[in-house]
């Protein structure tokens, strides 16, 4: 648990500081450097434009886990607030809701994005609109079953017989039992992100160059596979590192709050 925690910190310092220790500019281009493998000047090698690819995967980091939060922090806020109202808006509010999810369910999820990202246009935007509007529907899900077991508490029944108001219950009540379910989720949530930015980013649907992404970093290295493996290696190293991280991250806390509870 504890080294899983550090290499989660790594990361995320990366993405914070990696701007201000890269030794290079990401977007600078040298062409007589192209290509180059590593050396004590680049300890990563260049790319095809003799870029440092050690300075791209830096500043890469700003942008693919800084976007994958910003996605699962949406995800959550829109999957929380349908799973909320349907547990807490009656029936029919319930079947609606539950079956617009269950809609959502039937598609997978990247294949849902790159058909969105597709048709809106390749920008950052489009690739936040698409990840989000398919990431949501497991909070729903766990939103509405906690809600639903929630609401028939005694505190919660007698919170709504002192005539406290909806929005009130919910934020006093349901909101801090959702909390460690929704936590878990989360992380998950945020690894998938960061995949599903990296493989639209690897289509050219994602972020636009010169903005250096781990995905769009694949991309440009795919035709010098055979030459120069290792410009590809490193983006992909990078991703299923942090993903892989993430995802136990997540497991453990799942594990401490399942131990807590049978304490409890």
């Amino acid at each position: 648990m504890r080294s899983v925690a550090v290499l989660v910190s790594v990361f995320i310092l990366i993405s914070v500081f990696g701007p201000l220790i890269a030794p290079y500019d990401p977007t600078d281009i040298n062409i007589p450097e192209r290509l180059s493998p590593p050396t004590s000047d680049f300890l990563l090698g260049t790319d095809a434009l003799g870029r440092d690819i050690l300075s791209r995967l830096l500043h890469g980091a700003q942008w693919s886990l800084g976007l994958a939060f910003l996605i699962s922090v949406i995800s959550l806020v829109i999957g929380t607030a349908i799973g909320l109202f349907a547990a807490l808006g009656g029936r029919a509010a319930d079947w609606i809701m539950m079956r617009t999810t269950d809609t959502f369910l039937a598609f997978p999820e990247l294949v849902a994005a790159i058909v969105i990202a597709g048709l809106m246009g390749a920008d950052t935007w489009s690739l936040i609109f698409a990840l989000s509007v398919t990431g949501w529907m497991r909070y729903a899900r766990v939103a509405r079953g906690i809600g639903l077991s929630v609401q028939s508490r005694g505190y919660v029944v007698q919170a709504r017989l002192a005539g406290m108001p909806g929005w009130s219950v919910a934020r006093w009540h349901y909101l801090p039992s959702l909390i460690p379910s929704l936590t878990v989720v989360w992380t998950g949530t945020f690894a998938r992100a960061i995949l599903g930015i990296s493989a639209l980013g690897f289509l050219g649907f994602g972020v636009q160059p010169p903005n250096p992404e781990w995905g769009s970093m694949l991309l440009d290295a795919r035709v010098h596979l055979r030459s120069t493996p290792l410009q590809m290696i490193w983006p992909g190293l990078a991703v299923v590192i942090c993903v892989l991280a993430i995802n136990l991250a997540g497991d453990a806390l799942r594990d401490a709050l399942a131990e807590t509870d049978r304490h409890a």
